[in-house]
């Protein structure tokens, strides 16, 4: 966890590979050779709206950073930089779960300044909030369920994304976003 990469192996086709790193996305073919690169990535979301096409690189950097984020924490709340606070409990359904606020440093590849991440009392991630930059900011609720072991560590492998209200509750609907992982290993 030392330092924000990620490879995608199969990345837009076989024989090819995306890697994330924060400072530049590539797709390569398994030999190294670069298909494509951008550096700086985030910032090719200037200017974008919420209708503005992305391209394989868009794609590869909010998933690459995204995912990164999400396989790392909580341990991602305990990077140099970062900032969390305990917040007052929150009832979702018949359960009570404790949330903290972080706030991470600019250097960070994540979703946003400030989120929101809750947890039951297990001590498992069940929600957490943010509203994506390169979105253009609009707020959500990522719901994680079916948590797994692997090596010691848990992992939630179910996981949606639901708009949040005003009222700072999760709508029902619509889901654009739904990850099932599969196959974890820790090496």
């Amino acid at each position: 966890m030392q330092q924000q990469r990620l490879v995608f192996d199969g990345f837009t086709g076989p024989g090819l590979r995306g890697l994330f790193t924060p400072d530049r996305v590539a797709i390569e073919r398994q030999d190294g050779g670069v298909v494509a690169e951008r550096t700086a990535p985030r910032d090719a979301f200037a200017g974008h709206g919420p209708d503005t096409p992305w391209d394989q690189l868009h794609a590869l950097y909010f998933a690459g950073y995204a995912l990164w984020n999400y396989l790392t924490a909580p341990y991602l709340l305990t990077r140099p930089g970062v900032v969390v606070e305990e917040l007052e409990p929150w009832r979702e359904a018949d359960e009570e779960w404790r949330r903290l606020r972080a706030r991470f440093p600019q250097a960070l590849a994540t979703h946003s300044t400030e989120q929101a991440f809750y947890y039951n009392t297990a001590g498992l991630l069940r929600r957490h909030d943010y509203a994506p930059d390169v979105l253009g900011g609009t707020p959500a609720a990522h719901f994680s369920e079916h948590h797994v072991q692997a090596s010691g560590l848990v992992f939630p492998i179910h996981r949606y994304v639901v708009p949040v209200q005003k009222d700072g509750h999760a709508a029902s609907e619509p889901i654009p976003i739904t990850i099932d992982l599969t196959g974890i290993s820790v090496t």
